[in-house]
């Protein structure tokens, strides 16, 4: 119901974006190991060139609201509206376990970093491939997660940061490799090592 009132809401602000995501997008861990297996091991490029203004975001999504907006009312429950953007709600981030009521105290982090996407061959796209990358609500890419966890993580990859929720680095090395997988981005040697572990432990209490 919450959902539905939402989705009204932004109906009748006329801002209903073409594709709103509905719930996280997943990634089949049966097939993480086998698509990590599949990844080009190179080393991390240079960051010649690099800036956030190559990789455009956050796009449009209606009058007012962006991609922010529609990951924020997504994650989020009792989400409240103010036209389309999102003003407040409850949101607990996957990363560290907090929970937070004021979305100006969450950040969307993508997965896989702009910046270490750079590294990884994003260097080579035009900004136009670079933007879906950035907006990209299909993949697991796109999270609200707190502010201080996505900072710390910055642009490093799962062998120089991992979430302090152990819980979680099953799903998140699944989702990680299904990012890079689709958008035939490198990894490094260090990097497929560090999923490797970390898919290792899907299976102690895991189905998934």
């Amino acid at each position: 119901m919450a959902a539905l009132a939402a989705a009204l809401a932004l109906g009748v602000a006329g801002c209903v974006p073409q594709d709103e995501p509905t719930t996280p997008p997943s990634s089949d861990g049966g097939n993480a190991a086998e698509q990590l297996s599949q990844l080009t091991v190179a080393t991390a490029g240079s960051m010649k060139g690099y800036s956030r203004e190559r990789f455009p975001h956050w796009r449009d999504t209606g009058k007012n609201c962006d991609i922010r907006d529609s990951i924020l009312q997504r994650d989020g429950k009792d989400v409240k509206l103010s036209g389309c953007n999102v003003v407040g709600g409850r949101w607990e981030s996957v990363y560290d376990g907090r929970s937070f009521s004021d979305p100006s105290d969450v950040d969307i982090d993508h997965m896989v970093p702009l910046a270490n996407a750079w590294r990884s061959g994003a260097d080579e796209w035009d900004n136009a491939k670079r933007g879906d990358f950035a907006n990209d609500t299909t993949r697991p890419q796109l999270f609200a997660v707190s502010a201080s966890s996505n900072r710390a993580k910055g642009d490093q990859d799962p062998s120089q940061w991992k979430p302090a929720n152990r819980s979680y680095w099953c799903k998140y090395a699944q989702d990680w490799v299904t990012v890079k997988h689709y958008w035939k981005l490198t990894v490094t040697s260090a990097e497929k090592a560090a999923l490797t572990d970390m898919l290792e432990g899907c299976s102690v209490g895991s189905d998934s």
